[in-house]
């Protein structure tokens, strides 16, 4: 059997823009893509602090070592610049080997940038 399981996460990073007029997604700076075992066009779940709000949406590579979290299309509508998010991934694994599997976490600064 296969079971959904909690793959990586960005832990708390601030909204640094939201543009409405873009085809959607969230864009993430490289290195914390990296950092995070995250890949571009993976499906992402958002958890805003802020105002308790849940969605999905996809990576698109941002700028490395920028520090940009820039959430596009109707998305933008969902967060106020400034905001803290967490953003999530999950991955199917074997029941078996989920026991024992253990998730990526990275916990930027204060600048959405790692130390």
């Amino acid at each position: 059997m296969m079971v959904e399981v909690f793959h990586s996460k960005i832990h708390r990073v601030k909204v640094t823009d939201a543009k409405l007029n873009y085809i959607g997604s969230i864009t993430i700076d490289e290195d914390l893509i990296d950092a995070a075992n995250m890949v571009v066009g993976q499906k992402v779940q958002i958890v805003v602090q802020d105002n308790g709000e849940r969605f999905e949406t996809y990576i698109i590579k941002g700028k490395r070592g920028s520090g940009e979290i820039c959430l596009n299309g109707p998305a933008a509508r969902r967060v106020q610049v400034g905001d803290t998010i967490i953003i999530i991934t999950y991955g199917m694994l074997d029941f078996e080997e989920a026991k024992t599997y253990e998730p990526t976490i990275v916990f930027p600064n204060e600048n959405n940038r790692l130390d």
